[in-house]
């Protein structure tokens, strides 16, 4: 129930009747004045018989003796009783052991004195303390139960359930997760990773059960050799690690010859003497930024080293300035993070109809604002892209941002009929959403689907020709254009050509750079040009610097031109300058 605010309203008089106990009100005398249904259903009296009688009359004499000499006296002088034991006598003359506490409120105002008084059932207070005293009790065991399962589950989530041996997550929380760099006495943290040799032959002859014998083995004579210090863990399988602190690369090596020397002692197991070795990495803290699985990764490299160089030895980590695999993945991190950042920008280049010398179109190229190396070009970054799978939320980026400009662009008169060519990676052809996300780009900006010109290398095209065909064929369903790009570098091939429904050949630069200079690079531009025309599609040179390599081209008859002699790529705002100033 609310009020008209919305407020809850308490109902006092349902909590009157309702209370787990007896509940009256009396004047000073005793009088009964009010009384609460749970008091009539306990009593068996009527409500109507039980207002205006005494209270104290429904005890027997010794109850009411002590209700009017002690009760009564003590709620004038100090306005409380608490839970006197007395006996009520109900309708069917039965008495009633029960506890009574009481208070007593002065007269105010109008309003004159009266006494509040709570009857308990004894024998539901013994009952409701008891079953208390056992809910705590119970309770208290659980929390003790509790709390040794707590404490059995986090030894097993870090120890290995086989040697009893941390394992990687206790070997964590034993030496933290922060760097630890020169400890006390200049000392270092060094890592050792113990690879058993040949494991893998006790297991396949002896069976699972000597291979699981052998491995406690081993835990027990590296706990034994190692100081308390330092800390053996199992990682998995026989993969055992070292943790220590050293005071230099001298130490470190020491304790692994020492323990190659431990385990090189025989042991015996179903009944044979076996004698086995380990090959072990070794790395040592070099600064205070190494933390523990720094250490362990390290260790790791080197105990591949160490295999390879024999086994039973030990081989020493030392760290190269650059990690290609760390760097790669710090770079992958970088640009995932950049993407969502909106760092990547693009930039447009114009595309020049050499018959009429206007832009016919432009080509999208996305740069990387990276947040310390600049602006960085696509050969810097989209073949990681590619290999990760970030380049389908990257390109499907640079295709909205570039019908975005389309749409801008024919506003006014610059942008009429201008084509926009944005490039396909070999991982966007073969991904079975790309139909629908680019049909959903040209939906958005209302783009009309011949003005867009998507780009795919000849590697891409040739990977996998029949995944491609179909791509290719329901891209041109929806009214797109289709350009090999890179041309002369791959197959360049006639027969691909008329297989796949493309509109655009793109002449690779490499080739357009030798105009002028190289008979043979003039040859196979020749070629391209007339390979295009034959199968009737347009052929467009890649990388124009110069004059006379534009001029060349015209004389054989090449369509669509691009490079530098006409515009670097440009930025929207310069590119918007350069289309006004070239109409």
């Amino acid at each position: 129930m609310t009020d008209t605010a919305g407020r809850p309203v308490v109902n006092f008089e349902a909590l009157f009747h309702q209370a787990p106990c007896g509940y009256l009100v009396t004047d000073d005398g005793g009088r009964i004045a009010a009384v609460n249904d749970t008091f009539v259903r306990w009593t068996g009296y009527s409500r109507t018989t039980l207002l205006g009688t005494k209270l104290q009359s429904l005890m027997p004499v010794g109850d009411q003796i002590l209700y009017a000499t002690h009760c009564i006296p003590q709620l004038g002088i100090t306005g409380s009783v608490s839970e006197i034991a007395v006996d009520i006598v109900g309708a069917d003359h039965i008495r009633r052991p029960a506890l009574l506490s009481a208070s007593r409120f002065a007269a105010a105002g109008q309003e004159s004195g009266s006494i509040r008084v709570i009857i308990f059932s004894a024998h539901e207070r013994r009952l409701y303390e008891t079953e208390l005293v056992s809910a705590l009790r119970a309770a208290e065991e659980s929390d003790a139960k509790r709390a040794l399962a707590e404490q059995e589950l986090r030894r097993l989530a870090l120890h290995d359930a086989l040697t009893g041996l941390p394992n990687r997550a206790g070997l964590k929380a034993r030496f933290g997760a922060a760097p630890h760099g020169g400890a006390r006495e200049r000392k270092s943290l060094a890592a050792l990773f113990i690879d058993l040799d040949h494991f893998k032959a006790v297991n396949d002859s002896l069976g699972h059960s000597a291979g699981d014998n052998l491995l406690v083995s081993v835990a027990g004579r590296l706990a034994a050799a190692v100081q308390a210090s330092g800390a053996v863990a199992r990682l998995s399988g026989d993969e055992f690690v070292v943790v220590d602190e050293v005071a230099g690369t001298d130490d470190a090596t020491a304790l692994a010859a020492s323990l190659l020397d431990v385990m090189a002692a025989p042991m015996h197991l179903e009944g044979l003497e076996i004698v086995i070795s380990a090959s072990i990495g070794i790395a040592v803290a070099q600064g205070g930024d190494d933390t523990v699985e720094d250490l362990i990764r390290r260790a790791d490299i080197a105990v591949y080293r160490a295999k390879e160089r024999g086994r039973n030895r030990w081989e020493l980590h030392r760290p190269a300035p650059s990690d290609p695999a760390v760097d790669r993945l710090r770079a992958l991190g970088e640009l995932r993070r950049g993407i969502g950042a909106g760092a990547l920008r693009v930039h447009y280049q114009p595309r020049i109809d050499l018959r009429t010398g206007r832009a016919s179109g432009v080509e999208a190229l996305v740069r990387w604002q990276h947040p310390t190396r600049g602006l960085l070009p696509p050969s810097e970054f989209i073949a990681m892209a590619e290999e990760s799978g970030l380049v389908r939320p990257l390109g499907a980026w640079v295709l909205d941002e570039t019908l975005k400009l389309a749409e801008s662009l024919r506003r006014n008169d610059h942008g009429a009929g201008l084509e926009f060519a944005v490039n396909l990676s070999a991982r966007q052809l073969n991904d079975p959403g790309l139909v629908d996300m680019v049909e959903g780009a040209l939906e958005r900006r209302s783009m009309d689907p011949a003005l867009l010109l998507l780009e795919i290398t000849e590697t891409a095209l040739m990977s996998d020709p029949g995944a491609a065909v179909e791509s290719l064929n329901a891209l041109k369903n929806l009214g797109v254009g289709l350009a090999v790009d890179d041309f002369g570098t791959g197959y360049s091939s006639l027969t691909y050509l008329k297989k796949f429904p493309v509109n655009e050949l793109k002449i690779d630069r490499s080739f357009i750079m030798g105009l002028g200079l190289d008979t043979g690079d003039g040859a196979i531009v020749g070629s391209c040009i007339d390979l295009a025309h034959a199968v009737g599609i347009r052929a467009v040179a890649e990388g124009v610097e110069t004059s006379g390599q534009a001029q060349a081209l015209q004389d054989m008859g090449c369509d669509l031109a691009q490079g530098y002699l006409f515009a670097r790529p440009l930025p929207v705002p310069q590119l918007r300058e350069w289309l006004a100033s070239h109409a």
